[in-house]
């Protein structure tokens, strides 16, 4: 038997070993086995107890079901042609002009990772936007800002719904929070991370945005719709899927609910298309997440069970009584940068579980749990093991012939995340002033 001591280290040991073996995934080991080992570990070493599974479940099960069922969504979508579809309408509208190209793209970024998640925005529409500009005759080079654009609004502008980010699944899942609660608050704040990513982006790229193109070159939108049933069938799949959503609070139902029953009816609906197997999607989806959501979470509850949350909570107690403005810059930093360096999705619940041991109460309170889940979605654009989106995301960019090292993307991180994740954090912490 550990003693208390000797416990609080194990529990510290597990996670962070725990955690290298999720990011630098050796020989391919699924993060999937790396955290249900750490969990396992945990168990036997008694850092975390039978009991702790039911409660980990209870916060998890709701936001990976979610998540997966997005996802599907999002393949099915993805194999008929209707995001390469959005994308050829956007630049062609921009009849030529790259700049204005540039803007679209990101406005189509945006919105695929409002409704889709920011992993579907990030490795469905990256290599989409890429192929199109080695199409149009860009180098590498010149599509570098699209590319980059692509990638970084992804999570800078996976605010909005709880769908839109894992992250903000899980926070909605631990305080309770319904889609239309949530909506009501960050839809203003996400609008405000788009417009200071849009403003970033422009000032970093703008040198290599001037060539124009001959938008003749890309062929017709129609012609990327691969299956025209479909498509036309998900015009109001996706209308149902919204309508779930926004009634999923008032019914009292988990998002989840209509998220997955949306996803049987689009996959039942798919069935039938040459175009795709639905055996072949359903198995493409990221069922390890589920696996891994509750092997790491089950892992990151053994620190709370160790005590080690509870210095957060405390320091949370400590920077409450400086003001609003500095609680909020100081929470979204500080979960930024812990999501920076060990990941965003252990850093979101380590966020939970400190403020709901903390005295914060009030606008306090509400201020601490959307800084959280701003540090935590903007927090992984400065390193490139701040989320495993972002890993994949490098993976893709490497297949198709674009190598961006370590050190390039924490210097283009840095400089582009800072200044919108602080006028994020500025524009949260007056908004919720007003609305609370």
């Amino acid at each position: 038997m550990l003693s208390a001591h000797q416990l609080d280290v194990a529990a510290a040991i597990i996670f962070i070993v725990t955690l290298t073996l999720v990011i630098a995934q050796p020989r391919g080991l699924s993060i999937g086995w790396s955290a249900t080992g750490g969990a396992v570990v945990a168990l036997a070493l008694g850092v975390v107890h039978l009991d702790n599974v039911a409660t980990v479940w209870g916060i998890v099960w709701n936001a990976t079901l979610t998540f997966v069922a997005v996802i599907i969504i999002s393949l099915v979508l993805d194999r008929i042609g209707f995001f390469e579809w959005a994308a050829l309408h956007m630049l062609r509208a921009a009849r030529g002009h790259t700049l204005r190209a540039f803007i679209y793209v990101i406005i189509l970024g945006a919105l695929v990772a409002a409704l889709f998640a920011n992993d579907g925005a990030a490795l469905i529409i990256t290599p989409i936007v890429y192929q199109q500009m080695r199409v149009l005759g860009f180098s590498p080079r010149q599509s570098m800002p699209f590319v980059m654009a692509a990638g970084f609004v992804a999570d800078t502008t996976s605010l909005p719904l709880l769908v839109s980010n894992l992250v903000n699944i899980v926070s909605g899942s631990y305080f309770h929070i319904g889609f239309g609660t949530y909506a009501a608050t960050m839809l203003p704040i996400d609008l405000v991370s788009f417009l200071a990513s849009l403003g970033v982006l422009y000032l970093y790229y703008r040198k290599l945005l001037t060539k124009s193109y001959d938008p003749d070159k890309l062929f017709s939108p129609k012609k990327a719709i691969k299956d025209v049933k479909l498509f036309r069938a998900s015009w109001v799949v996706l209308g149902v899927l919204l309508l779930g959503y926004l009634a999923s609070e008032p019914l009292g139902v988990p998002v989840s609910v209509p998220a997955s029953i949306v996803a049987v009816i689009f996959l039942y609906l798919a069935r039938r298309s040459e175009v795709l197997s639905v055996k072949k999607v359903v198995l493409s989806a990221p069922w390890k997440i589920v696996v891994f959501s509750l092997g790491m979470y089950l892992v990151v509850f053994g620190l709370r069970n160790a005590g080690l949350t509870d210095y957060l909570s405390r320091a949370i107690d400590h920077v409450q009584h400086a003001g609003i403005v500095p609680l909020t810059l100081a929470g979204g930093f500080g979960v930024a940068g812990l999501s920076a360096v060990m990941n965003n999705l252990p850093t979101v619940l380590i966020g939970c579980i400190s403020i709901a041991g903390s005295s914060a109460h009030g606008v306090s309170r509400l201020a601490l749990i959307y800084s959280n889940v701003v540090g935590s979605d903007l927090g992984p654009k400065f390193t490139p093991i701040g989320s495993l989106a972002t890993l994949l995301w490098l993976h893709v960019l490497e297949s198709k012939g674009i190598k961006i090292g370590w050190g390039q993307y924490f210097r283009t991180g840095v400089v582009l995340t800072v200044p919108v994740l602080f006028v994020t954090l500025l524009a949260l912490a007056g908004w919720v002033s007003v609305i609370h």
